[in-house]
């Protein structure tokens, strides 16, 4: 049976290895994000349209997002596998959250779910699937090596 010293120390390894998926998945995505110009509309969610304001915004989401992957799927994802499959999961979750729900209520344009076959959100679709498997597998990669 493990001590509760030890459940926080899985706990806070789940978190940070969550932690460093999300930034490593959002970097990966930010640049996708950069290439297609789409970072000056997250910079709209803190009042900006920087590009810099945007990817420093998309990547302190990333970083909670992925907390929430280590949270969530940390305690289940003990191999590459799992965790991109997982990973992926979460990724299309966040797409859904994300750009069709969350950022369209939070700049007063209503939810996007209209718009979600459009070119722009397929490539949005492709960045979160692939924040999520990045996520996932530098979670199992951090958690395996502790």
């Amino acid at each position: 049976m493990a001590t509760l010293a030890q459940e926080q120390r899985t706990l806070a390894q789940r978190l940070l290895g969550g932690v460093l998926g999300g930034v490593a998945g959002g970097l990966v995505f930010g640049a996708l994000m950069a290439l297609m110009g789409m970072l000056p509309m997250i910079a709209g969610l803190v009042g900006s349209d920087s590009a810099a304001a945007g990817f420093a915004v998309h990547l302190v989401l990333s970083a909670i997002i992925g907390a929430g992957f280590g949270l969530i799927f940390g305690a289940r994802v003990a191999t590459y596998r799992e965790g991109a499959l997982w990973g992926l999961a979460y990724g299309a979750i966040w797409w859904v959250l994300g750009p069709l729900v969350i950022m369209p209520l939070m700049m007063g344009m209503g939810l996007q779910f209209g718009m979600a076959f459009t070119p722009m959100m397929l490539q949005s679709l492709m960045g979160h699937l692939l924040f999520g498997l990045v996520t996932g597998a530098v979670c199992v990669w951090y958690t395996q090596r502790r």
